[in-house]
Protein backbone atom coordinates (compact mmCIF):
# COMPACT_ATOMS: atom_id res chain seq x y z
CA UNK A 1 0.00 0.00 0.00
CA UNK A 2 1.21 3.49 -0.89
CA UNK A 3 -0.04 6.91 0.18
CA UNK A 4 -0.48 9.97 -2.01
CA UNK A 5 -1.36 13.45 -0.71
CA UNK A 6 -2.73 15.65 -3.52
CA UNK A 7 -3.33 19.28 -2.61
CA UNK A 8 -3.76 22.72 -4.12
CA UNK A 9 -0.65 24.86 -3.75
CA UNK A 10 -2.40 27.75 -1.97
CA UNK A 11 -3.03 28.52 1.71
CA UNK A 12 -6.20 26.44 1.82
CA UNK A 13 -4.66 23.32 0.30
CA UNK A 14 -1.52 23.53 2.43
CA UNK A 15 -3.35 24.19 5.70
CA UNK A 16 -5.93 21.49 5.00
CA UNK A 17 -3.19 18.89 4.50
CA UNK A 18 -1.25 20.18 7.51
CA UNK A 19 -4.25 19.69 9.81
CA UNK A 20 -4.87 16.17 8.52
CA UNK A 21 -1.24 15.12 8.87
CA UNK A 22 -0.94 16.55 12.36
CA UNK A 23 -3.87 14.29 13.26
CA UNK A 24 -2.72 11.29 11.20
CA UNK A 25 0.97 11.53 10.21
CA UNK A 26 2.02 9.94 6.95
CA UNK A 27 5.66 10.91 6.41
CA UNK A 28 5.97 8.31 3.66
CA UNK A 29 3.20 9.90 1.53
CA UNK A 30 4.05 11.13 -1.95
CA UNK A 31 3.23 14.86 -2.19
CA UNK A 32 1.52 16.00 -5.38
CA UNK A 33 0.79 19.71 -5.85
CA UNK A 34 1.33 22.66 -8.19
CA UNK A 35 0.71 26.35 -8.64
CA UNK A 36 -2.69 27.52 -7.47
CA UNK A 37 -4.23 27.43 -10.95
CA UNK A 38 -3.07 23.86 -11.57
CA UNK A 39 -6.22 22.08 -10.43
CA UNK A 40 -6.10 18.94 -12.62
CA UNK A 41 -3.65 17.27 -10.30
CA UNK A 42 -5.17 13.79 -10.54
CA UNK A 43 -4.16 13.66 -14.20
CA UNK A 44 -0.46 14.00 -13.46
CA UNK A 45 2.10 11.25 -14.11
CA UNK A 46 2.74 10.71 -10.39
CA UNK A 47 -0.55 8.81 -10.08
CA UNK A 48 -0.19 6.72 -13.23
CA UNK A 49 1.12 3.77 -11.21
CA UNK A 50 -1.41 4.00 -8.39
CA UNK A 51 -3.09 0.63 -7.90
CA UNK A 52 -5.63 -1.26 -5.80
CA UNK A 53 -5.30 -0.55 -2.10
CA UNK A 54 -3.30 2.66 -2.49
CA UNK A 55 -4.76 5.53 -0.44
CA UNK A 56 -5.09 8.92 -2.09
CA UNK A 57 -6.02 12.07 -0.16
CA UNK A 58 -7.26 14.93 -2.38
CA UNK A 59 -7.65 18.46 -1.01
CA UNK A 60 -8.93 21.71 -2.47
CA UNK A 61 -9.14 20.80 -6.16
CA UNK A 62 -12.39 20.57 -8.10
CA UNK A 63 -13.80 17.06 -8.40
CA UNK A 64 -15.60 18.16 -11.56
CA UNK A 65 -12.30 19.14 -13.22
CA UNK A 66 -10.74 15.82 -12.18
CA UNK A 67 -13.75 13.60 -12.78
CA UNK A 68 -12.34 11.33 -15.49
CA UNK A 69 -9.04 10.83 -13.62
CA UNK A 70 -10.92 10.13 -10.38
CA UNK A 71 -13.06 7.49 -12.07
CA UNK A 72 -9.91 5.82 -13.43
CA UNK A 73 -8.31 5.70 -9.96
CA UNK A 74 -11.47 4.22 -8.47
CA UNK A 75 -11.65 1.69 -11.30
CA UNK A 76 -8.16 0.53 -10.36
CA UNK A 77 -9.31 -0.01 -6.77
CA UNK A 78 -7.64 3.00 -5.15
CA UNK A 79 -9.13 4.34 -1.90
CA UNK A 80 -9.81 8.07 -2.25
CA UNK A 81 -10.49 10.57 0.56
CA UNK A 82 -11.68 13.80 -1.08
CA UNK A 83 -12.27 17.15 0.66
CA UNK A 84 -13.14 20.29 -1.31
CA UNK A 85 -15.29 23.41 -1.51
CA UNK A 86 -15.56 23.76 -5.30
CA UNK A 87 -18.33 22.56 -7.62
CA UNK A 88 -18.12 18.77 -7.68
CA UNK A 89 -20.46 17.63 -10.42
CA UNK A 90 -21.68 14.07 -10.02
CA UNK A 91 -20.00 12.37 -7.05
CA UNK A 92 -19.22 8.70 -7.82
CA UNK A 93 -21.24 6.31 -5.67
CA UNK A 94 -18.70 3.77 -4.45
CA UNK A 95 -17.38 2.65 -1.05
CA UNK A 96 -13.88 3.37 -2.38
CA UNK A 97 -14.59 7.12 -2.24
CA UNK A 98 -15.07 9.15 0.95
CA UNK A 99 -16.18 12.60 -0.25
CA UNK A 100 -16.64 15.67 1.93
CA UNK A 101 -17.79 18.47 -0.37
CA UNK A 102 -19.30 21.81 0.65
CA UNK A 103 -19.44 24.49 -2.08
CA UNK A 104 -21.03 27.16 0.15
CA UNK A 105 -19.44 30.56 -0.62
CA UNK A 106 -18.36 31.14 3.00
CA UNK A 107 -16.54 27.80 3.33
CA UNK A 108 -13.02 26.72 2.40
CA UNK A 109 -11.47 23.25 2.38
CA UNK A 110 -9.53 23.83 5.60
CA UNK A 111 -12.79 24.67 7.37
CA UNK A 112 -14.26 21.35 6.21
CA UNK A 113 -11.18 19.54 7.53
CA UNK A 114 -11.56 21.50 10.78
CA UNK A 115 -15.09 20.09 11.12
CA UNK A 116 -13.85 16.55 10.48
CA UNK A 117 -11.21 16.99 13.20
CA UNK A 118 -13.63 18.68 15.63
CA UNK A 119 -11.52 21.84 15.75
CA UNK A 120 -8.36 20.10 16.91
CA UNK A 121 -6.02 22.39 14.93
CA UNK A 122 -8.42 25.25 14.33
CA UNK A 123 -5.93 28.18 14.15
CA UNK A 124 -4.63 26.72 10.88
CA UNK A 125 -8.17 26.70 9.46
CA UNK A 126 -8.53 30.34 10.51
CA UNK A 127 -5.33 31.24 8.64
CA UNK A 128 -6.54 29.37 5.55
CA UNK A 129 -9.90 31.16 5.59
CA UNK A 130 -8.14 34.52 5.76
CA UNK A 131 -5.95 33.41 2.86
CA UNK A 132 -9.05 32.55 0.82
CA UNK A 133 -10.40 36.08 1.46
CA UNK A 134 -13.09 34.73 3.79
CA UNK A 135 -12.40 37.23 6.55
CA UNK A 136 -15.82 37.07 8.18
CA UNK A 137 -15.77 33.27 8.10
CA UNK A 138 -12.25 33.30 9.53
CA UNK A 139 -13.33 35.41 12.48
CA UNK A 140 -16.39 33.24 13.02
CA UNK A 141 -14.21 30.12 12.95
CA UNK A 142 -11.85 31.74 15.46
CA UNK A 143 -14.67 32.45 17.92
CA UNK A 144 -13.96 30.57 21.12
CA UNK A 145 -10.19 30.51 20.63
CA UNK A 146 -9.84 33.68 22.73
CA UNK A 147 -7.42 35.24 20.27
CA UNK A 148 -6.42 38.88 20.53
CA UNK A 149 -6.71 41.26 17.58
CA UNK A 150 -2.94 41.09 17.11
CA UNK A 151 -3.10 37.28 17.00
CA UNK A 152 -5.91 37.40 14.45
CA UNK A 153 -3.85 39.84 12.40
CA UNK A 154 -0.91 37.43 12.55
CA UNK A 155 -3.08 34.55 11.28
CA UNK A 156 -4.47 36.81 8.56
CA UNK A 157 -0.98 37.70 7.38
CA UNK A 158 0.07 34.02 7.51
CA UNK A 159 -2.89 32.97 5.37
CA UNK A 160 -2.40 35.77 2.89
CA UNK A 161 1.33 35.08 2.52
CA UNK A 162 0.79 31.34 2.03
CA UNK A 163 -1.84 32.17 -0.57
CA UNK A 164 0.38 34.75 -2.24
CA UNK A 165 3.08 32.14 -2.74
CA UNK A 166 0.74 29.89 -4.74
CA UNK A 167 0.12 32.31 -7.60
CA UNK A 168 2.16 31.94 -10.76
CA UNK A 169 1.99 30.42 -14.21
CA UNK A 170 4.78 27.93 -13.44
CA UNK A 171 6.69 26.82 -10.36
CA UNK A 172 9.59 29.15 -11.21
CA UNK A 173 7.29 32.14 -10.62
CA UNK A 174 6.90 31.15 -6.96
CA UNK A 175 9.20 31.92 -4.05
CA UNK A 176 8.77 28.33 -2.80
CA UNK A 177 7.38 25.16 -4.32
CA UNK A 178 4.12 24.47 -2.42
CA UNK A 179 5.37 21.06 -1.26
CA UNK A 180 8.51 22.72 0.14
CA UNK A 181 6.41 25.34 1.91
CA UNK A 182 4.18 22.63 3.37
CA UNK A 183 7.23 20.75 4.63
CA UNK A 184 8.61 23.96 6.15
CA UNK A 185 5.50 24.56 8.26
CA UNK A 186 4.63 20.94 9.03
CA UNK A 187 6.92 20.60 12.09
CA UNK A 188 4.87 23.35 13.78
CA UNK A 189 1.68 22.40 15.60
CA UNK A 190 1.14 26.01 16.66
CA UNK A 191 1.01 28.54 13.80
CA UNK A 192 2.29 31.27 16.10
CA UNK A 193 5.53 29.33 16.54
CA UNK A 194 5.87 29.10 12.77
CA UNK A 195 5.20 32.83 12.46
CA UNK A 196 7.86 33.64 15.05
CA UNK A 197 10.56 31.27 13.84
CA UNK A 198 10.17 30.71 10.10
CA UNK A 199 12.75 32.14 7.72
CA UNK A 200 10.44 31.14 4.87
CA UNK A 201 7.73 33.45 6.14
CA UNK A 202 10.19 36.35 6.39
CA UNK A 203 11.16 35.80 2.76
CA UNK A 204 7.51 35.72 1.69
CA UNK A 205 6.78 38.89 3.65
CA UNK A 206 9.57 40.79 1.89
CA UNK A 207 8.55 39.49 -1.53
CA UNK A 208 4.93 40.39 -0.87
CA UNK A 209 5.78 43.95 0.13
CA UNK A 210 7.88 44.48 -2.99
CA UNK A 211 5.27 43.01 -5.34
CA UNK A 212 2.34 44.86 -3.77
CA UNK A 213 4.16 48.18 -4.02
CA UNK A 214 4.27 47.68 -7.79
CA UNK A 215 0.69 46.45 -7.98
CA UNK A 216 -0.80 49.34 -6.03
CA UNK A 217 0.67 51.78 -8.54
CA UNK A 218 -1.65 50.35 -11.23
CA UNK A 219 -4.88 52.27 -11.83
CA UNK A 220 -8.03 50.45 -13.00
CA UNK A 221 -8.12 49.67 -16.71
CA UNK A 222 -11.89 50.13 -16.56
CA UNK A 223 -14.30 51.24 -13.85
CA UNK A 224 -18.09 51.13 -14.21
CA UNK A 225 -21.31 50.40 -12.34
CA UNK A 226 -20.45 46.71 -12.15
CA UNK A 227 -16.99 47.08 -10.68
CA UNK A 228 -13.32 47.55 -11.49
CA UNK A 229 -11.07 45.76 -13.98
CA UNK A 230 -7.28 45.90 -13.66
CA UNK A 231 -4.53 44.67 -15.96
CA UNK A 232 -0.92 43.73 -15.15
CA UNK A 233 2.00 43.16 -17.53
CA UNK A 234 3.72 39.85 -18.27
CA UNK A 235 6.04 39.49 -15.28
CA UNK A 236 6.59 37.02 -12.46
CA UNK A 237 5.62 39.61 -9.85
CA UNK A 238 2.29 40.15 -11.64
CA UNK A 239 1.39 36.48 -11.40
CA UNK A 240 2.60 36.14 -7.81
CA UNK A 241 0.55 39.03 -6.50
CA UNK A 242 -2.58 38.55 -8.61
CA UNK A 243 -4.75 36.80 -6.03
CA UNK A 244 -3.75 38.87 -3.03
CA UNK A 245 -4.12 42.15 -4.95
CA UNK A 246 -7.61 41.39 -6.26
CA UNK A 247 -8.69 40.20 -2.79
CA UNK A 248 -7.44 43.48 -1.30
CA UNK A 249 -9.34 45.52 -3.89
CA UNK A 250 -12.48 43.46 -3.23
CA UNK A 251 -12.30 44.25 0.48
CA UNK A 252 -11.70 47.93 -0.32
CA UNK A 253 -15.04 48.17 -2.20
CA UNK A 254 -17.26 45.33 -0.97
CA UNK A 255 -20.18 46.46 -3.12
CA UNK A 256 -18.30 46.06 -6.41
CA UNK A 257 -17.10 43.12 -8.48
CA UNK A 258 -13.43 43.02 -9.42
CA UNK A 259 -11.34 41.44 -12.16
CA UNK A 260 -7.62 41.31 -12.81
CA UNK A 261 -6.16 40.44 -16.21
CA UNK A 262 -2.51 39.38 -16.22
CA UNK A 263 -0.62 39.11 -19.50
CA UNK A 264 0.64 35.53 -19.90
CA UNK A 265 3.15 36.61 -22.55
CA UNK A 266 1.63 34.35 -25.21
CA UNK A 267 -1.30 36.49 -26.44
CA UNK A 268 -3.50 35.21 -23.61
CA UNK A 269 -4.50 36.65 -20.25
CA UNK A 270 -4.80 35.00 -16.85
CA UNK A 271 -7.99 36.34 -15.27
CA UNK A 272 -8.99 36.49 -11.60
CA UNK A 273 -12.58 37.47 -10.73
CA UNK A 274 -14.12 38.33 -7.37
CA UNK A 275 -17.87 38.79 -6.92
CA UNK A 276 -18.95 41.64 -4.61
CA UNK A 277 -18.37 40.66 -0.99
CA UNK A 278 -21.89 41.88 -0.27
CA UNK A 279 -23.30 39.40 -2.83
CA UNK A 280 -20.92 36.47 -3.34
CA UNK A 281 -22.22 35.05 -6.59
CA UNK A 282 -21.67 35.32 -10.33
CA UNK A 283 -17.91 34.83 -10.63
CA UNK A 284 -18.20 31.25 -11.86
CA UNK A 285 -21.07 32.13 -14.20
CA UNK A 286 -18.89 34.78 -15.81
CA UNK A 287 -15.74 32.69 -16.17
CA UNK A 288 -17.51 29.60 -17.49
CA UNK A 289 -18.39 31.60 -20.62
CA UNK A 290 -14.78 31.18 -21.70
CA UNK A 291 -12.55 28.14 -22.35
CA UNK A 292 -10.19 27.41 -19.41
CA UNK A 293 -12.60 29.26 -17.09
CA UNK A 294 -14.01 27.92 -13.83
CA UNK A 295 -14.17 28.38 -10.08
CA UNK A 296 -16.70 29.19 -7.39
CA UNK A 297 -19.59 31.64 -7.18
CA UNK A 298 -17.57 34.08 -5.09
CA UNK A 299 -14.17 33.68 -6.75
CA UNK A 300 -13.28 32.28 -10.15
CA UNK A 301 -10.79 32.66 -12.96
CA UNK A 302 -9.75 31.98 -16.53
CA UNK A 303 -6.31 30.48 -17.11
CA UNK A 304 -5.80 31.60 -20.71
CA UNK A 305 -8.24 34.17 -22.11
CA UNK A 306 -7.27 35.04 -25.72
CA UNK A 307 -6.39 38.74 -25.85
CA UNK A 308 -8.90 39.33 -28.65
CA UNK A 309 -11.68 38.24 -26.25
CA UNK A 310 -10.81 40.81 -23.58
CA UNK A 311 -13.51 43.22 -24.79
CA UNK A 312 -16.09 40.41 -24.75
CA UNK A 313 -14.98 39.61 -21.21
CA UNK A 314 -15.50 43.25 -20.17
CA UNK A 315 -19.02 43.21 -21.64
CA UNK A 316 -19.88 39.96 -19.87
CA UNK A 317 -18.46 41.38 -16.64
CA UNK A 318 -21.00 44.21 -16.83
CA UNK A 319 -23.84 41.84 -17.81
CA UNK A 320 -23.23 39.59 -14.82
CA UNK A 321 -22.53 42.16 -12.14
CA UNK A 322 -24.24 45.44 -13.12
CA UNK A 323 -27.57 44.27 -11.71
Amino acid sequence: MRYFDVFNGDADGICALHQLRLAAPRPEAHLITGVKRNIKLLEGPALNQAEAGDEITVLDISMSSNHAALLELLKRGCLVFYVDHHFSGDIPDTPLLSAHIDPAPEVCTSMIVDRLLSGRYRPWAVAAAFGDNLHEAARHTAAGLNLSESELDALRELGELLNYNGYGAVMDDLHFRPDELYQALHPFTDPFDFIAESEALSRLRQGYENDMERARDCAPLEENEAGRIYQFPAASWSKRVAGVFINERAREREDLAHALLVDNGDNTLMVSVRAPLTNRQGADALCLNFPTGGGRRAAAGINALPEEQSHRFARKFIEVFAS
